[in-house]
C-alpha cells in the first residue's frame, strides 16, 4: 500500500506515521510500501517528531497545504497513492473559541479539497466509483479515504446518558467541533453522492508522546515538575474518555483496511475520568517518576479557574462495533498509558524546550500555499 497521511507531523498524526512504518504490515498482513506524509507546519507541526524516520526510504515529508489542489494532486498520482488517513485540523478547542475562522478554514474548506482532489484522482485512475463502493481493502478493495475525526461533534452527555456510538446524533457546541462535524458530513456526502470509498472515525481524548503541549497533559506535567499551579477548569468534573495515542493508531489502521467502506468507527479507550482526577493521578504519577519534583502536594498545586464557554461535561464512547467487527482493542489501561505518557516527557525535556522557545520552528522552510 501507498497511503497519504495528512497532518502527519502533528501528534496523532505522527504517532501514525510511526506505527504505519513499524508494526502495522505485521498486525494488519498488508505491506506499507509508502507513506507520503503532507503537512502544512503550522505551530502544532513538529518535524522533530519525524526525526526517527530520517532515514527511511519509505517515508516521503511534503511540507504542504490540503487545500493546494495542485499539490495534492500531483502526489496521488506521481506515487499511485491507495488511501488517504486525513488527520491534517486544527483541534484546540480554546483557539477555536478565541479565533474560528483558522478552524472553517482548515477543517470544512481543506477537507472539502482533499476530498475532491481524491475524487477527481480515483475518476481519472479508473478505480471504483458509484454505484459500487467497492470492498474494504483487506478483501481486494483499490482504495479508500479514512476521514479522522472527534467525539466532540456528539455534544456533551448527561451523567446517565448512555455512551456515544456510531448513531449518535451530531450535537456540536463549539467552534472547533462545528468545524468538524462539517468535515464529517462533507465526507458522508461525498460517499453517498459520488461512490467515494470513504470510512470515517470519531476518537475520545488521546494522550501521548508527541502531544503539543498546550493540550492537558503534557502542559500540566510541565508544571508539576516546576512546581507551578495547576489551573482547572471549573470544578474538575468534567468527565472525558481518554485513549493512548498508540491505541488509536492501531484503530485508525484497522479501520483502514479492514472496515467496511461508507461506514463510521467510534473509537474509545473505555476510561471515563473526571479531569480533576486524572490531573491527580498525573501529579502522582510525575511525583513517583520524577521524585524532585514532589515538593507540593495535589491540593497545593491545583488551582481551580473560571470555566470556559461551551465546555461540554461528559463524554464517553462505546467502542462495540470496531471491537466486534475489526478485532480492536486497547492495550493500555489509562494507569499504564499515564505512566509511558509521563515517562516519555521526563526522557524528552529537549523536545519540550524546542517548543517552548520557538526553536522547533527553525526547519520550516516557508508553506506552499
Amino acid at each position: 500500500m501507498k497511503i497519504l497521511v495528512t497532518g502527519g507531523a502533528g501528534f496523532i498524526g505522527s504517532n501514525l506515521v510511526h506505527y504505519l512504518l513499524g508494526d502495522a504490515s505485521d498486525e494488519l498482513g498488508v505491506s506499507i510500501e509508502k507513506v507520503i506524509n503532507l503537512d502544512k507546519l503550522t505551530y502544532a507541526g513538529n518535524r522533530s517528531n519525524l526525526d526517527a524516520l530520517a532515514s527511511d526510504p519509505r517515508h516521503l515529508f511534503v511540507q504542504g497545504d490540503i487545500g493546494d489542489e495542485a499539490l495534492v494532486g500531483a502526489l496521488l498520482r506521481e506515487h499511485d497513492v491507495d488511501a488517504v488517513m486525513h488527520l491534517a485540523a486544527e483541534s484546540h478547542v480554546d483557539r477555536s473559541i478565541d479565533g474560528p475562522e483558522a478552524f472553517i478554514l482548515t477543517n470544512v474548506v481543506g477537507t472539502f479539497r482533499l476530498l475532491d482532489t481524491f475524487r477527481k484522482y480515483l475518476v481519472e485512475s479508473g478505480r471504483t466509483l458509484l454505484p459500487n463502493y467497492g470492498k474494504p481493502i483487506a478483501d481486494g478493495g483499490e482504495s479508500a479515504f479514512l476521514h479522522v475525526s472527534t467525539d466532540e461533534v456528539f455534544g456533551s452527555l448527561g451523567a446517565d446518558d448512555p455512551a456515544f456510538c456510531e448513531s449518535t446524533p451530531y450535537a456540536p457546541n463549539s467552534p472547533y467541533s462545528a468545524s468538524k462535524a462539517g468535515s464529517d458530513h462533507l465526507a458522508r456526502a461525498y460517499h453517498h453522492t459520488y461512490g467515494m470509498p470513504v470510512i470515517t472515525t470519531n476518537c475520545s481524548n488521546n494522550y501521548g508522546p508527541f502531544q503539543f503541549p498546550e493540550k492537558l497533559l503534557p502542559l500540566m506535567i510541565q508544571k508539576v515538575l516546576r512546581g507551578e499551579s495547576l489551573p482547572v477548569y471549573g470544578d474538575g468534573s468534567n468527565v472525558r474518555d481518554w485513549l493512548f495515542v498508540e491505541d488509536h493508531c492501531r484503530g485508525l489502521a484497522m479501520a483502514l483496511v479492514r472496515g467496511t467502506i461508507g461506514e463510521t468507527y467510534v473509537i474509545g479507550g473505555k476510561c471515563e475520568m473526571k479531569n480533576i482526577d486524572v490531573v491527580k493521578a498525573l501529579i502522582e504519577t510525575v511525583h513517583g517518576l520524577a521524585p524532585e519534583s514532589a515538593g507540593k502536594t495535589a491540593e497545593e498545586l491545583i488551582t481551580f479557574v473560571r470555566d470556559r464557554p461551551g465546555h461540554d461535561r461528559r463524554y464517553a464512547i462505546d467502542p462495540s462495533r470496531i471491537e466486534e467487527e475489526l478485532g480492536w482493542a486497547p492495550r493500555e489501561s489509562f494507569s499504564s498509558g499515564l505512566r509511558k505518557t509521563v515517562q516519555w516527557y521526563l526522557d524528552h525535556q529537549d523536545w519540550i524546550h524546542g517548543i517552548e522557545d520557538g526553536s522547533y520552528r527553525g526547519e520550516r522552510l516557508g508553506t506552499l500555499a
